[in-house]
């Protein structure tokens, strides 16, 4: 916050006041100039020399009044600085993220591919989510944690930018995606806990049931949000790799479990989402954003710097300063 952000006044309907010296000043000085006597000479040279530094001087004289005046003024209005401070105190939510780097997920039916699209929303979300610890799970035919709970988002944000198909055995094992999500929640002693886990195929692999996986979260209190993901209708997706990360493609029409995935959401006080293209997906993310709020309690406490004496002391160094320079070095004689 700037210094002039934190300047106020305790009354500020006394600042228009700071008009009257100035008109004071002008009123007076427009009196004395049509009292003036003109004294008509034949030529003003011989008298050009005769001003010296105090005949320049001596008008500004009543301009240091008018500017102390108006300083009174303002210290009449009170200024001060408003060092005000916040004590923030955030209950953060544990987020496990989980997503599903099997082959399908680099179908074209979202643009450029499933995987791609999740990640960046997956991104957007995580830099939403400032006071929460956010971790990544993800799996294909097998699972691991590439980040456990952090709140350094920019850990999480590079991990998700790296995700790249091909990093584990394919396959589309949720069960053990969903165990290995639900085992780095389920020693948190944060009340809120959540899982969101995204997947565009069926169970096909692992070692771990889905459904006992379910049942876990939902002993340890962990809430699951499952996002289906794919259009359902024909799309192109890679069927076998080429090597150097990249895939020959066919076109399939992918299936997605809704059966199971509602079935682990409705077993642990969560919801089932469709996302069928890129918006959905959006929004599905949104409502999740908006849904599992970070309880935040702030509280301020006042305190503010009185600035009124530094105005008012200047003002009283003009008004002497005026005074003497009136009666010394600038004094007239009549």
């Amino acid at each position: 916050m700037s210094w002039w952000n934190q300047f106020e006044f305790v009354f500020p309907w006394l600042l228009p006041l700071l008009v009257v010296p100035p008109l004071l000043y002008f009123w007076q000085l427009r009196r004395e100039r049509e009292r003036e006597v003109s004294l008509r000479l034949p030529s003003t040279r011989s008298i050009r020399d005769m001003k010296g530094w105090r005949g320049m001087a001596r008008p500004a004289l009543p301009l240091l009044r008018v500017a102390a005046l108006c300083l009174f003024i303002v210290a009449l209005a009170r200024p001060r600085l408003d060092l005000s401070e916040e004590s923030v105190t955030a209950e953060g939510i544990d987020i496990i993220l989980t997503l599903d780097l099997s082959t399908s997920m680099g179908a074209t039916d979202f643009m450029p591919n499933r995987l791609e699209v999740a990640k960046q929303v997956a991104r957007d979300f995580v830099s939403r989510r400032e006071f929460d610890r956010i971790g990544l799970v993800v799996y294909a035919g097998e699972a691991y944690t590439k980040s456990p709970l952090t709140v350094d988002k920019a850990i999480i944000d590079r991990f998700l930018a790296e995700l790249q198909m091909g990093e584990i055995t394919d396959g589309t094992a949720i069960g053990s995606g969903l165990a290995t999500a639900v085992n780095r929640l389920k020693d948190s002693p944060t009340a809120s806990k959540i899982i969101i886990l995204l997947t565009d195929g069926e169970n096909n692999a692992g070692y771990h049931s889905p459904e006992l996986a379910a049942e876990l979260a939902k002993e340890f209190g962990i809430r699951v949000y499952t996002i289906g993901v794919g259009s359902g209708q024909e799309t192109l997706m890679p069927s076998s790799p080429l090597g150097g990360g990249r895939y020959t493609f066919k076109p399939t029409r992918g299936t997605v479990d809704d059966k199971l995935l509602s079935y682990i959401a409705e077993t642990t006080n969560g919801r089932y989402f469709r996302a069928r293209d890129t918006e959905e997906l959006e929004s599905i993310y949104g409502y999740i954003d908006e849904l599992e709020k970070t309880e935040i309690e702030t509280t301020v406490f006042k305190r503010y710097e009185e600035q009124f004496a530094r105005f008012l002391l200047f003002g009283l160094f003009l008004l002497l300063l005026e005074t003497v320079l009136r009666y010394t070095v600038l004094k007239t004689v009549p």
